[in-house]
């Protein structure tokens, strides 16, 4: 990768990690699933506009709007607003590549490595060690919402890998215009049309900063600039960068909310990050057999026999 593919890639993990300092601030001023809807309406809008029309069916597009636009998003932004600090959310959503290659083994018969799995068990133990150090001193039920969260976004990777869109940031505005109103009705049966429009009311320049940064510099940009770093590079050069994400939001998280990390998260985040490293290795290719082939000079006809 050139230099400044690589300053791209680590901007990308930049603004992931920060992405969650961000959300940790916006739920102040919104109800978590109000605050889901606004990001996916500023994301969607005027970009919809922007990118042409749809390049894959809109069966994808609805699924994975749903799968990670309502379900993961949803079940993240509530269990941050219900007490799931920011960083340790940016450490624990890494547990989706466990979840992605569990689900992808279960559709799509892609069988692990011994070494994925070796990663998997790290990975694993990892949360049990979050889970025990957050059972002991803040709310399990919003850290289990942020695991569940991790779960929805594994299979909304499997539902992309079969999209296969062509292109990243055009599916993922397309994806956008998905959870708006199904957010948005949520939002309304479980936080209140009264709660609703009270924040709306007092939205205020940082509320609106907010806004801005998790739907077009999170969103827009990010998904755009990934995937066009996956478009020029292989996915085993580009992923290892997102092992960056829980470093920049645990830092920023530290640094801007007065987070602490205590030795326990530090231990869950090595197990973690190592882990999903284990996990996110390609896998090696078995090398083709040499084929010997012989013609009898006389005709198009050519002997290909396997060696010895």
């Amino acid at each position: 990768m050139r230099p400044s593919h690589l300053l791209l890639a680590v901007l990308v993990a930049a603004v992931w990690g920060v992405n969650f300092t961000v959300i940790e601030i916006g739920l102040d001023h919104f109800p978590p699933l109000l605050f889901s809807a606004l990001r996916f309406l500023i994301a969607a809008l005027p970009a919809v506009f922007l990118v042409g029309r749809p390049k894959v069916a809109w069966k994808w597009i609805v699924a994975v709007g749903l799968v990670l636009g309502v379900a993961k998003f949803g079940l993240v932004f509530v269990g941050m607003d219900a007490g799931m600090p920011a960083g340790l959310s940016s450490l624990v959503l890494q547990i989706q590549a466990v979840f992605t290659a569990v689900i992808a083994a279960a559709v799509l018969g892609e069988r692990p490595t011994r070494v994925r799995l070796a990663g998997m068990a790290v990975a694993l133990a990892g949360i049990g060690v979050a889970a025990w150090d957050e059972g002991a001193s803040g709310p399990l039920g919003a850290f289990a919402l942020v695991v569940a969260g991790a779960a929805c976004w594994g299979g909304s990777n499997v539902l992309t890998r079969k999209a296969a869109p062509p292109d990243a940031l055009n599916f993922m505005v397309w994806v956008s215009t998905v959870p708006v109103l199904p957010l948005l009705a949520l939002s309304l049966l479980t936080e209140g049309p009264a709660r609703d429009l009270a924040a709306l009311r007092a939205l205020d320049w940082p509320g609106a900063g907010t806004l801005i940064y998790v739907a077009w510099i999170s969103t827009v940009f990010g998904f755009g600039a990934w995937g066009w770093l996956l478009r020029r590079h292989p996915a085993s050069a580009v992923a290892p960068f997102s092992l960056l994400v829980p470093v920049f939001g645990m830092s920023s998280a530290a640094l801007f909310l007065g987070e602490s990390v205590s030795p326990a998260q530090g231990c869950a985040a090595a197990l973690l990050v190592g882990g999903v490293a284990l996990t996110s290795l390609p896998a090696r290719r078995r090398p083709a057999r040499r084929s010997h082939c012989s013609d009898n000079g006389k005709s198009s006809f050519r002997y290909c026999g396997r060696p010895g």
